[in-house]
This record gives C-alpha cells, structure tokens and sequence, in this order.
C-alpha cells in the first residue's frame, strides 16, 4: 500500500509548506493514519502520534491541552480521530497562534461535516483540508487490474487480498464494526446497528436510483426523518453519497431528488455477495455498479473549482454527470458498460439545452473515437488523464 498514497502525499507536502495544522479526512481503513506516518517518517521528521479513541492517550490531554501539545513545539504532531475531542479545538487554536509556523500538525478524522463544521469555526485561517479516498484508478497504475480494482473497491486491505474469501472476511468485519460500534463512536448517537444495516442494505440495492425516503422509510417501519438522520450520518463517515440534480432556470420539468451511491463499489459488492467479474456480468447491479464506480474516479480527478451533478428531466431527457463551474455547464459526461455505446437522444437535447459543448461517454476500455453531435467515446483510463491534465 505504501507507494499508491505518493498522489496525496504530495498534496499533503504541499499543505504543510504553508499551513500551520492539515486536516485529512477520508473512511476509516483508508489509510490516513499509514499515510500520516510514512510522510513523517520519509521525510525524517521527528513526530509524535497520538490516538484520540484510545483512552490512554486522551488521558494525557485531561490536565491542560496546552502545556501537553506545546511539549512537542519542535515536533510534528498527528492526532487521530480528532472529531472524538471537540475540546482540543481551542487549544490548537491557542498554540497555533502563538507560533504559527507551516507544518506543526497533521489532524486525521472520519467523520464530517460535523468535524469539518467544528474545526472550521474554532481554526478558521490555521488549517487547510485534503479529502483522502479510497485507492483511485490512478493511483492502482498499470500493475494492477482495472477490472479487479472495480470488483474489490478502493480499500486498501480487501484490494491487495489475493482471494475473494479474505476481501469478504474484511468487508463483513467492516460492516459489522460500522453498523455495531463506530457509527455510535463518530456521532456520538445511539444508532440501532440492525435498522444501520438494513437501511445500507436497501441502498446498495437501490445503487444510483433516485432517493425516496418516503419509500424506505416505510420498509423500514419508521419515520422519515428518521431515515433522514440515519442517511446524514452515513453520508458524513463517507459510507454513501447523494448526487444532486443540476437546475436552472427553464421551462422544462426537473427531477429534484438525489441520487444515491453506496461510495466503494467493494462494499457495494459485498452486500450482493458478488465476488468475481463472472458473477458480476450476470446481476443486474452491473449497470449502476460501474456509473458508480467512474462516478468515483472523476469525483477524484475533477478540476479544483468545479462540482459534479446530474441532469433529469421527468421526459426523462438525461445527462449522467455534469461538470460545473461558476454555476455553469461545462462537460456533460454519458457512462456506458459498452465499449461500442449508442447515446440517446435525450443526451443530445440535454446538452443542447444546457449549451455545453464537451460532450463524453466514458466506457471500460474503448480506443477514443468521435461520434455524431460532438460527443467524444474514451476509455476511463483516458478520460481520467484528461481531466488531470486540465488540473495542471
């Protein structure tokens, strides 16, 4: 796992060069804790590591935060599951203001937006975020199988498995610990682990439909809101996502609910007991398995200042991914498990009416080639290099 991470250390490297604490935030077992330590100890400073869920080392913070960290004022200091002390907040602050020298501390967490909120209003003007994901296809390079990267997702441990029953075991013990104890350590909620996992359940097999609370809530036999609350948790340990629908201002009749992704298409598998391609190419989850899994790769490799949304009219005119900048339209995106893809025509009205130009379908493997209207056919692959190349 050590030499997929060089991408983001990189961009931590950066960070540290002009920010006095880099906060780096990602599921747990992605490998932000591994990450953190191999930059310390490649770059050979003197560090300190400190987990903030076990409690002999909260224990050593319960006298006086400050006097403790500044301590190791000439060391670089990581600090685990930061969301599980709030209270340290402050005391970053203080330090951080007395000596706001680059590099001094690297903040590790699992959970947001809470931690995100908490942070942002306590070290405003201190700190810089980097969001850690799973094991992009960039990352993986060429030693490694496209195809095995998107059957077994982007953990690290379960993708380096050399068999389907040890990827299994680790995805079962990550649901299990999930559902039973770290939803209930990250948000501080006394969430019911059965109705956690059948709600994640009903998601996977719902992969990249449009959310119906209503509909699961009744499934479920509880209330709305409470789905709702279960939904905003689970998106805020990086478990699911919520695409949004791109509107403007249009006579046309929009679809106005998100749709819903369970994030690594590992996990996604898991919950269909799919262990091999050959298994996959016969379920019926092979289609919104693989739009989530592309989905994934450009949510990485987007251009900074740009968002990701879809497109649906209820004539179901439709653009799988949109491309926005400055609240406007600029690549419409077609994903297609084809490596010869036909494209509607709704595609073609949808991109006229938004007036976007680059127009895409992104397949597994096809040689890039144009087809009619200005819409161009490349292979993830390319299409991922392209979008890095537009980020410089």
């Amino acid at each position: 796992m050590e030499v997929f991470r060089n991408i983001y250390a990189k961009v931590l490297a950066k960070k540290l060069g002009y920010a006095p604490a880099v906060v780096i935030l990602g599921a747990r077992q992605v490998g932000k804790t591994t990450m953190a330590r191999q930059y310390a100890q490649e770059t050979g400073l003197a560090f300190q590591y400190f987990d903030l869920e076990n409690p002999e080392d909260r224990s050593k913070f319960d006298d006086n935060p400050v006097t403790f960290l500044n301590f190791y004022k000439d060391q670089l200091v990581i600090l685990d599951e930061i969301q599980a002390m709030p209270e340290l907040y402050n005391a970053l602050r203080s330090i951080i203001d007395q000596d706001r020298r680059a590099g001094r501390f690297i903040l590790l967490g699992s959970a947001s937006p809470q931690l995100v909120t908490g942070v942002s209003e306590s070290l405003a003007g201190r700190i810089s975020f980097m969001d850690l994901s799973q094991l992009t296809l960039s990352e993986i390079g060429d030693d490694y199988d496209q195809q095995a990267h998107w059957i077994k997702g982007g953990f690290p441990i379960p993708f380096l498995s050399t068999s389907a029953d040890q990827s299994f075991d680790w995805m079962e013990s990550f649901v299990r610990t999930y559902v039973e104890r770290d939803l209930n350590i990250l948000f501080d909620k006394n969430f019911n682990p059965v109705l956690s996992r059948r709600l994640w359940n009903m998601l996977a097999n719902q992969q990249g439909s449009l959310l119906n609370t209503q509909n699961l809530s009744k499934s479920l036999g509880v209330t709305a809101p409470v789905v709702a609350r279960y939904l905003e948790y689970m998106e805020g340990a990086f478990l699911i996502h919520r695409l949004l629908p791109w509107h403007y201002n249009t006579s046309k009749r929009l679809v106005k609910s998100p749709k819903i992704y369970v994030r690594d298409t590992g996990i996604l598998h898991y919950f269909h007991k799919i262990r091999s391609y050959d298994e996959l190419h016969v379920h019926p989850i092979i289609g919104p398995s693989w739009e989530s899994y592309v989905y994934e790769q450009i949510l990485f490799h987007k251009p900074q200042n740009t968002e990701l949304y879809f497109y649906r009219t209820y004539n179901q005119a439709e653009i799988d991914l949109l491309l926005i900048e400055n609240n406007k339209p600029i690549m419409a995106i077609e994903i297609k498990l084809s490596n010869s893809p036909s494209v509607s025509r709704g595609f073609y009205t949808s991109c006229e009416d938004l007036e976007i130009e680059q127009r895409y379908v992104v397949t597994p493997h096809a040689d890039a080639y144009p087809k009619s209207n200005g819409v161009m056919v490349m292979n993830i692959k390319d299409f991922l290099k392209k979008l890095t190349a537009i980020n410089g």
